[in-house]
């Protein structure tokens, strides 16, 4: 399986247990994708996941840039006007190291704000 799409299971599953609702996963809209949308509460996240299988260059959550950003609040933006969302919202990230070792996962809620 690619490191990728189990990085993305593995933090669905995390955000279940949590008790997070999974609305949508691998959203896209024109070039641009958003792993994960989810319902936190009342709250909808949208949740980009990063993973690596080292720290060789540096923690996973590092490649959620500003350029990055912008992406994800544009795709949200979108999501937020076709289905009518009235609810707050927040950006999250999962940065999570994957070797043979096992798995690193660090949460990070609110990680920007547009």
């Amino acid at each position: 399986m690619e490191l990728g799409r189990l990085g993305e299971d593995i933090t669905a599953d995390c955000l279940v247990k949590k008790g997070y609702e999974i609305l949508e996963r691998n959203y896209r809209w024109k070039h641009l994708e958003i792993d994960l949308i989810c319902k936190d509460g009342e709250d909808v996240v949208f949740v980009e996941v990063k993973t690596r299988n080292s720290k060789f260059l540096g923690e996973p959550y590092l490649a959620v840039n500003a350029t990055k950003q912008r992406q994800l609040i544009k795709i949200a933006n979108e999501y937020i006007r076709t289905k009518n969302i009235m609810n707050e919202v927040r950006f999250d990230v999962m940065s999570i190291v994957l070797n043979a070792s096992g798995a690193i996962k660090e949460h990070i809620q609110n990680a920007f704000t547009p």
